[in-house]
C-alpha cells in the first residue's frame, strides 16, 4: 500500500498547530492591549474644547485653587463647571480683547453657557460622589493627576472598575490629610502605611467593594 502522507507531514502539522496557538495568543493579547489602550480609555487624550483652557497657566502660574472654579466639589456629587461669570471675573479686565477668550465674551453677552467637552466621564450606570471622596481625604491629583502641568486637560487614569477597586480595597495607600486634598504637589510620605492606617481610622473610611456601592 502506497504511503498516504509524506515524511514532512508531521513537521507541517506541528508547525501549523504552533502557528494557530501563537495566532490565538496574539489575538487575545492584542485585544487586551486595545481594551486598555488610549484609543479606548482616552488616557492622555485632550479633546478639543470651545476655549483652550490651560490648567497649567491658571493653577501653576496664577495659583488659582481648584475650588474657585469647581465650587461644588466639597458638598456635591458633581465637581461643577465654572459659570461664565467666574471666567469674566478676571477676563473682563485681562485678555479682554483676545480672540482666544472670545467664546467667553460671547457666552456672557448671550447668556448661553459654554459647551465644554467632558474629559472625565463615567458610564450612566456608575455612581460617583466627589464630596464623599474629598471629605474622606482623597486628593484631586489622586484621580486627575498633575493638572498644574497640563496645558490642555486630559485623563491620566482609566477610571475603569479595576482601577477604582485598587483604592477601595486598600484606601490607606491613597488617603492623605484633609488639609492636603487640594494640594496638587502633594507627595505621599515614606510612612504612608502608618499614616494611612491612622487617617482611615480617624476619617471612618470603609473599604467598600460591594457592587451596590457604585452600581445603584
Amino acid at each position: 500500500m502506497p504511503q498516504i502522507f509524506r515524511p514532512s507531514s508531521n513537521t507541517i502539522a506541528r508547525v501549523t498547530i504552533v502557528a494557530v496557538i501563537l495566532l490565538l495568543v496574539s489575538t487575545l493579547g492584542l485585544a487586551y492591549i486595545m481594551d486598555r489602550g488610549p484609543w479606548i480609555t482616552s488616557v492622555r487624550f485632550a479633546p478639543e474644547q470651545p476655549v483652550p483652557f490651560s490648567h497649567k497657566h491658571h493653577v501653576k502660574d496664577d495659583g488659582i485653587d481648584c475650588r474657585y472654579c469647581h465650587t461644588s466639589v466639597e458638598n456635591s456629587s458633581f465637581a461643577g463647571l465654572p459659570p461664565t461669570e467666574i471666567c469674566m471675573t478676571c477676563h473682563s479686565q485681562i485678555w479682554n480683547n483676545a480672540s482666544v477668550t472670545q467664546p467667553i465674551r460671547d457666552s456672557w453677552a448671550s447668556g448661553k453657557s459654554i459647551e465644554w467637552v467632558r474629559v472625565h466621564k463615567l458610564p450612566d450606570f456608575v455612581y460617583f460622589n466627589h464630596s464623599i471622596h474629598i471629605n474622606k481625604g482623597i486628593g484631586c491629583s489622586a484621580c486627575h493627576g498633575q493638572v498644574d502641568e497640563m496645558p490642555l486637560m486630559y485623563k491620566v487614569n482609566t477610571l475603569n472598575m479595576n482601577w477604582c477597586l485598587n483604592c477601595h480595597r486598600d484606601p490607606a495607600k491613597f488617603i492623605r490629610p484633609k488639609s492636603e486634598v487640594f494640594n496638587v504637589d502633594y507627595v505621599y510620605p515614606a510612612n504612608q502605611a502608618e499614616l494611612g492606617a491612622k487617617l482611615v481610622k480617624e476619617y471612618h473610611v470603609q473599604s467598600l467593594t460591594d457592587c451596590v456601592t457604585c452600581h445603584r
